[in-house]
């Protein structure tokens, strides 16, 4: 069976500048999927272009088997919402959500209807006959993410939609959209450089970098098993260690920084004797005391900053010349201390393997 949506070979080039490489993605209907990445790394390029507002130097993009080719961005049944609204500021919320069905012939009663409805979705029942200049930020994503669904499109695009909100109303609008998205069906690709906005919303996540994807899968397996060390390092905070493997049948690797560390097996990538690797530890995942705890590996460290967070604190401190972060509970933060020296311990679990 194929995919609903497929990109195959896509790349754009800007006269000697390769903006994206050879794009291969396929999405499945009615998922949820994030483009996440960093500035200039191609996610939003990626969008424009299933939009249609940019073509492809080369390659091919199909919605349920149909070539997007030679279409117009109104020619292909998609819904877009980006960072700025661009909400008509004469026309009132519901005639806003109405504009694309009055594009489509829709008869202006049965629009503004279709839009009220829509409207009471997004959570703006009672909101129809006010303008945008008598609704909150938040009330205006609102409606423009109403008037991006009401024509029931093939694909929904949300090009860094919150990125203008404030923290708490992201997250609101952050569980709102996802609502929205699993109730109606519709397949969606979100676009953000906000890693916990593509961890707590995704189906998927495709982590770009440089005109590449680096990876695709679910978020917790970007998380807990990265393909390169660019994702590792990209998403979430990690300890990122130089190692050598010296026993790959035991899993056992050589590391400057802590010695001797037996990595997991589940998940992790085939090595072999010798191989130059990088060991990855999350910082939650190692725990911090006065001394060696049994039945794990420790080392110990100089802590130099502790960063409160009140639930929970960032603990940096250095072992020789390495750095190491660990995440502890905010409770614990009180017996901790700048400047003074402990212990760290993991279990093998919690080291994976990556290529240096």
């Amino acid at each position: 069976m194929n995919p609903y949506l497929q990109l195959s070979g896509v790349n754009k080039t800007f006269g000697d500048f390769t903006a994206l490489d050879r794009i291969d993605l396929d999405i499945e209907q009615g998922e949820f999927v994030t483009f996440l990445g960093p500035s200039g790394s191609g996610k939003t390029t990626t969008l424009m272009i299933i939009a249609g507002f940019e073509d492809a130097t080369r390659g091919a993009i199909t919605i349920g088997g149909h070539s997007l080719a030679g279409l117009a961005p109104q020619e292909r049944n998609i819904g877009i919402v980006f960072q700025n609204y661009a909400l008509f500021p004469h026309k009132t919320a519901a005639e806003n959500v109405y504009f694309p069905l009055q594009m489509r012939g829709v008869k202006k009663a049965a629009g503004l209807a279709k839009a009220e409805e829509m409207l009471d979705l997004v959570g703006l029942k009672g909101f129809a006959h006010r303008y945008p200049k008598e609704l909150s930020g938040g009330q205006q994503q609102r409606v423009a993410l109403a008037r991006a669904l009401v024509f029931e499109p093939d694909l929904l695009l949300l090009d860094e939609p919150l990125g203008a909100l404030d923290k708490n109303l992201r997250e609101q609008m952050q569980i709102e959209i996802k609502r929205i998205q699993k109730r109606l069906g519709v397949t969606t690709i979100f676009v953000t450089h906000d890693q916990t906005e593509a961890m707590s919303m995704s189906d998927r996540i495709v982590v770009f970098s440089d005109g590449n994807i680096e990876q695709a899968g679910a978020p917790l397996d970007i998380y807990h098993r990265p393909s390169t060390r660019f994702v590792a390092d990209f998403i979430g905070e990690s300890n990122l260690l130089d190692a050598v493997v010296t026993d790959a049948e035991a899993r056992v690797a050589e590391c400057p920084a802590l010695g001797s560390v037996v990595f997991g097996a589940e998940g992790q990538p085939p090595v072999v004797d010798g191989q130059e690797v990088a060991l990855l530890i999350r910082p939650e995942h190692l725990k911090l005391s006065r001394d060696p705890k049994e039945g794990r590996m420790n080392a110990k460290m100089v802590i130099d900053t502790i960063v409160n967070y009140g639930d929970n604190a960032l603990v940096i401190g250095h072992r020789g010349d390495t750095q190491i972060r660990v995440r502890v509970p905010g409770a614990d933060v009180v017996i901790l201390k700048e400047g003074e020296e402990c212990h760290f311990s993991w279990t093998e679990d919690a080291a994976f393997v990556l290529d240096r």
